[in-house]
């Protein structure tokens, strides 16, 4: 592992998967920074280019107050001491409080969210993440609701190589996890990825089909640990994020992943998500490929929204 802990190519993947929003809304809070004095007109027009790149208000506001005080405290003058004490605090932002939670025999990830947000894809390209860190992993097909929705997931797995158990159509989802975390325990399997129902359920549905899940996944194996991930499509950016807040809270979740952070020119939702959600970015996705899902590092990923080497 490399910088910011991942490697080049993962770098390199950031660096072109963020491109669109470095040289757009990001590259615009750039050039304000570089070249100015700090005055109030500075902190306005920061404030006004944070909320365009998708901060939100409340983020915006009082990422610039900090700034304030931090170049007041430490007596700075140009534009460009200010940007790398932004670079700090917006890092600071997103940093989660701790790693996530593998250390279960075998490891369980849920993955939850509403359909069209790139569920599917985001478990097989997960898949393929942990086969090249020599992890073995296999996948539930645990949303039984939607028609396709296995062969859909039995593609991206026969693509990533791993196995995935799977029952028909209308199965129970706790049933089908229930099966996978016995069949990996039984055959030494590191970690199970599971797929849940992707509709919008009503919150008490949502909240009885997960605990039934979670308990599914104990009684399987006393020895597993569970993540529950939930994946957010970036480009509705702080629209995704109101609509998270209710899911989060039903569903448990303990953390996200971003996917499809290379098609928007805005990318600021990710600085907002731990604000707003409580809960830290995990998984940024920067591509169709399967190996363009790539752990999320704060540092990282400030270091590609606003680089030290800027021109205007």
């Amino acid at each position: 592992m490399g910088l910011f802990g991942f490697g080049k190519k993962e770098k390199d993947k950031m660096k072109d998967g963020l491109e669109k929003t470095r040289t757009g809304f990001w590259g615009n809070i750039m050039n304000t920074l570089t070249g100015s004095k700090i005055d109030d007109d500075l902190y306005d027009e920061l404030e006004e280019q944070l909320i365009l790149a998708d901060v939100g208000g409340e983020v915006a506001i009082k990422l610039v107050d900090k700034l304030r005080d931090r170049v007041n405290e430490k007596g700075l003058k140009t534009g460009e001491q200010a940007s790398d004490e932004l670079r700090d605090l917006i890092a600071d932002e997103m940093r989660p409080e701790a790693e996530m939670d593998l250390s279960g025999m075998p490891a369980v990830i849920l993955i939850i969210g509403v359909n069209g947000v790139g569920k599917t894809t985001s478990i097989a390209k997960l898949a393929d993440f942990y086969t090249r860190q020599g992890k073995k992993v296999m996948l539930a097909a645990g949303d039984t609701f939607r028609a396709a929705a296995s062969e859909q997931l039995e593609i991206w797995a026969d693509r990533a190589g791993v196995p995935l158990v799977k029952a028909g159509e209308g199965a129970d989802p706790a049933a089908v996890i229930f099966d996978t975390v016995k069949s990996a325990t039984a055959r030494g399997y590191d970690l199970v990825i599971a797929d849940t129902a992707g509709r919008l359920h009503n919150k008490a549905n949502l909240m009885a089909e997960l605990s039934k899940i979670s308990r599914s996944v104990k009684k399987a194996s006393p020895e597993a640990s569970l993540e529950t991930l939930l994946v957010l499509d970036a480009i509705t950016g702080q629209n995704a994020i109101s609509q998270a807040r209710e899911f989060c809270k039903a569903a448990n979740a303990t953390g996200i992943i971003l996917t499809k952070l290379d098609g928007t020119a805005k990318g600021g939702c990710v600085v907002a998500v731990k604000q707003r959600l409580g809960l830290p970015v995990r998984f940024i996705g920067v591509g169709e490929g399967i190996d363009d899902l790539i752990p999320f590092t704060p540092e990282g990923y400030v270091e590609e929204l606003l680089p030290r080497q800027w021109k205007h």
